[in-house]
């Protein structure tokens, strides 16, 4: 997770980032910034998935973006649920979470992150269709302030995992 990753603001910067993608695979991928809010927003379910409330990724001062080191090394980012948005943007991250788990045809659990533009676009950054699932984890304290325990959220992927086995073994395979 976000290993070869870099900012670039210019030609140079560009140049060295590639070298250093290319370093860690055979295809790369060049994004445009996105300025905003990064929110997370957690999916759980098979055919009718609830949907967890928002939470912001406020990152170290001294940090400039959500690199690997800010993501992995302790302190260096703060999952502040719920996100300091809006009721309105709150119901449309949701309404993306969802359309982008159902476009996808995820199924059990999914974490959407997108970012909050100043002008209250919600636009999608990733999807992360394993995301950790541990009492820390940003999922479990998404769906906690969503009023859905550790153990419940457990409970339920077990749930979901064994009703989508019997799904698929009532299917004929040619």
């Amino acid at each position: 997770s976000s290993i070869g990753i870099s900012r670039a603001t210019t030609a140079q910067e560009l140049r060295d980032a590639l070298e250093l993608a290319f370093r860690h695979d055979s295809k790369v991928l060049v994004e445009q910034a996105v300025e905003g809010i990064e929110v997370e927003c957690g999916v759980l379910g098979n055919d009718d998935p609830i949907v967890s409330v928002p939470g912001e990724v406020v990152i170290a001062d001294d940090a400039e973006w959500y690199d690997f080191e800010t993501k992995y090394v302790e302190g260096r980012m703060q999952l502040r649920v719920p996100a300091r948005i809006s009721d309105e943007l709150v119901a449309e991250v949701q309404r993306v979470a969802l359309a982008v788990f159902h476009a996808v045809e995820c199924s059990g659990l999914a974490r959407v992150d997108c970012f909050v533009t100043p002008d209250g676009r919600v636009v999608v950054n990733e999807l992360n269709t394993m995301p950790g699932c541990t009492p820390t984890s940003a999922y479990s304290k998404l769906f906690a302030a969503s009023g859905h325990s550790f153990n419940d959220v457990v409970d339920r992927l077990i749930q979901l995992a064994i009703d989508r086995h019997r799904a698929k073994a009532d299917l004929q395979l040619i």
